[in-house]
């Protein structure tokens, strides 16, 4: 039995311990926010925050995370919209979604630990890949967070 916090519930998984934390958390604990995208750690669909650090789930064994405080999307927002995700509606950032959610897990852990972030600091923390190249939108939700929301939007 694995002992987890998962949005600051106490989880008790009967899961080997080399599961894939992504797996228990979409397959034991139905929670669906966490993406699947190349099961290599590369692409940062999956990240979700391990004692307030950004990983990427899909490769972190569950058992390595036992007696740890994990955050995913759905803990991120209650109650309500988090900022980050507020900032990437205002600026539109998503086009097909997929990878958002690691996005915004990763914006989140950078804004959590940096507040004012530098052009550098962003391109650093935010290693995720998105098909639909929102680079450009992503950074600019990220500023908007860091200047207290008052950039401008996207134009529709």
């Amino acid at each position: 039995m694995i002992s987890i916090t998962v949005n600051g519930k106490a989880q008790k998984l009967d899961v080997e311990e080399d599961m894939p934390l992504l797996w228990a958390l979409r397959d034991e604990l139905k929670l669906m926010g966490t993406k699947y995208g190349c099961g290599i750690a590369q692409c940062g669909a999956c990240t979700v925050h391990v004692d307030g650090q950004p990983v990427r789930a899909c490769v972190t064994p569950v058992g390595s995370v036992q007696g740890k405080k994990v955050l995913t999307i759905e803990g991120l927002s209650k109650p309500g919209l988090h900022k980050v995700q507020k900032a990437w509606i205002e600026h539109a950032v998503p086009q097909c979604g997929y990878c958002q959610t690691g996005m915004m897990m990763a914006a989140a852990a950078l804004l959590q630990k940096t507040p004012q972030p530098t052009d550098a600091q962003i391109d650093d923390a935010m290693t995720n890949l998105c098909r639909c190249g929102t680079y450009a939108r992503v950074k600019k939700a990220i500023k908007s967070v860091a200047a207290g929301g008052k950039s401008a939007p996207a134009k529709a």
